[in-house]
This record gives C-alpha cells, sequence and structure tokens, in this order.
C-alpha cells in the first residue's frame, strides 16, 4: 500500500495504543495543502483543530475548517481531511481502537 498522504505530514502521538488501551490521540499537521486519501475507520473519529486552515470531506461534500472546529466522524463514514491549499493545518485526531482502510483496501 502506498502512503496514504498527498504531501508531508508531522506527526506526534500524544496518547499512543500502549499508553492507554481504549484512546489514541495523535497531533497530525498537514503541510502545505497536503491531505490523506480516502478512508474509513471503524470507530468514531474526532478531529480537533489547534491551527491554520484545513478542510474535511465525506460524500456529502467538502467543508473548511480552523482553530476551534471539532469534527465528528462516524464509524465506517468514506472521508478525508487535511490543510487548504497554499495552508498548513493542526488537528488532533481521537479514535478508539479499530482498523482503518483506505481505498487502496477496500476500492468502492
Amino acid at each position: 500500500m502506498g502512503s496514504m498522504f498527498t504531501g508531508e505530514v508531522l506527526m506526534q502521538n500524544l496518547v499512543a495504543e500502549g499508553d492507554a488501551p481504549s484512546l489514541r490521540v495523535t497531533a497530525v499537521t498537514f503541510l502545505d495543502g497536503c491531505r490523506n486519501t480516502w478512508h474509513t475507520h471503524t470507530t468514531e473519529q474526532v478531529l480537533i483543530v489547534t491551527d491554520g486552515l484545513g478542510l474535511v470531506a465525506n460524500s456529502d461534500g467538502e467543508r473548511e475548517i480552523g482553530p476551534g472546529d471539532v469534527v465528528l466522524i462516524d464509524p465506517n463514514e468514506r472521508h478525508w481531511h487535511g490543510a487548504k491549499a497554499g495552508q498548513d493545518m493542526t488537528h488532533l485526531a481521537i479514535l478508539l481502537p479499530g482498523e482503518m482502510h483506505t481505498e487502496a483496501d477496500s476500492p468502492e
């Protein structure tokens, strides 16, 4: 499987799988318009934007997100998220234990 990102990202595990059995929190910085590819998670995902401007997309379309925005992604919801073109964006990604599937894993 190739990279799930279209550009460069910086990631910092704030609460890793080994730290807490039922929670994972990662700070993700998408640099200069980078985004991830279409994917799903088997559990809910919460994104909290801490800096910059970004986009989140699902089957209903795209919407802009910025500092303070909280995005709830439902289990198995096909989506992507990342920075707007020419911008950087950082969010906290909060997940319960589960699986993630990218387009390459599960074609439409």
